[in-house]
């Protein structure tokens, strides 16, 4: 047996302690699967650990096993075990959050990862790791979405360099059904997507998040080349609100973001090598005045006419 098989998964070991209390109560999968309300065949993943139960299933086997808030902090520390040590401080702000503002200006923000996109970039950064533990991972970012599932989701707002449009991390398959995903979500009533795009001053070259809690209160999440970490000085926050600010008023409207995105989409679905979208028509025009220019360069000589002859 691999080292990856015989280590116990946070979800098998959370499925095993819902088997144990369903079996001292002696009711069958499908007798707990009618008290929670779901079906056997997901009664049987979760506890063969197949599949993290829902933050949801966990509340309901809390009010059936008569365990407050039990099953609920048990998988909420299964969810958390594949993330570094580091991470979780995060995690658990993003989770309370009111309101998250995210710029990426290297990958896609992760919450809206695709399960595709999401595997090449953990290939990408840690290529050393097993297949077992990019899927664990890859699972571990997915499941981030579910703060959105709550009764009270934050509003979240991301700023994406153009560039991360088309960095073509993946390949071009993998970059359509991402940007696909993108539009998707841009429709959701509390995500907006913004796009900074090439020739805007730069502001900041990497990635944060600014977070605002239910208190109103704000935090700062930025990531070095170790470990991530959480800033709560006043200071800081102020100024890391600042940037952002200049960041959301260089970027494109709403609309245009939207409508680079669906471009940058097309390009991959239609072209080997996308390129990048002119800003406007004036850039366009420009471009082509700018190769006329070059074609011109050098000596101009008058072209030779033969002149006719007389009675021609």
């Amino acid at each position: 047996m691999s080292e990856d098989a015989a280590v116990e998964t946070p979800a098998a070991m959370f499925g095993k302690e819902i088997r144990l209390a369903r079996e001292a109560r002696g009711w069958t999968q499908a007798q707990l699967a009618d008290k929670l309300w779901c079906r056997q065949p997901y009664v049987s993943k979760v506890e063969s650990g197949q599949q993290l139960a829902s933050p949801q299933f966990a509340e309901m086997c809390d009010r059936v096993f008569g365990t407050p808030g039990v099953y609920a902090r048990m998988r909420q520390r299964a969810a958390d075990a594949g993330n570094p040590a580091w991470l979780l401080p995060y995690l658990q702000l993003e989770r309370q959050a009111a309101a998250v503002c995210d710029y990426s200006p290297v990958l896609i923000a992760g919450i809206l990862q695709t399960h595709e996109y999401a595997e090449a970039v953990f290939r990408s950064v840690r290529p050393g790791d097993s297949e077992s533990r990019i899927k664990q991972s890859v699972e571990d970012r997915l499941r981030r979405r579910e703060v959105f599932d709550g009764p009270n989701p934050p509003s979240f707002w991301v700023i994406l360099h153009e560039a991360v449009l088309w960095s073509a991390l993946g390949g071009a398959d993998v970059m359509r059904r991402q940007l696909q995903h993108l539009l998707a979500v841009s429709e959701h009533p509390d995500i907006t997507v913004q796009v900074l795009p090439f020739g805007s001053t730069p502001v900041r070259g990497t990635p944060f998040i600014l977070l605002r809690q239910q208190d109103a209160t704000e935090v700062l999440y930025a990531e070095s080349y170790v470990r991530g970490q959480v800033h709560d000085s006043p200071e800081v926050v102020a100024e890391a609100r600042a940037t952002y600010e200049r960041l959301r008023a260089n970027a494109l409207s709403l609309p245009d973001s939207l409508r680079l995105i669906q471009h940058v989409m097309e390009a991959y679905a239609h072209e080997h090598h996308p390129r990048p979208l002119p800003l406007d028509m004036g850039e366009v025009q420009l471009q082509r005045r700018e190769r006329r220019d070059v074609r011109r360069m050098g000596p101009r000589t008058r072209p030779y006419r033969r002149r006719p002859r007389p009675g021609q």
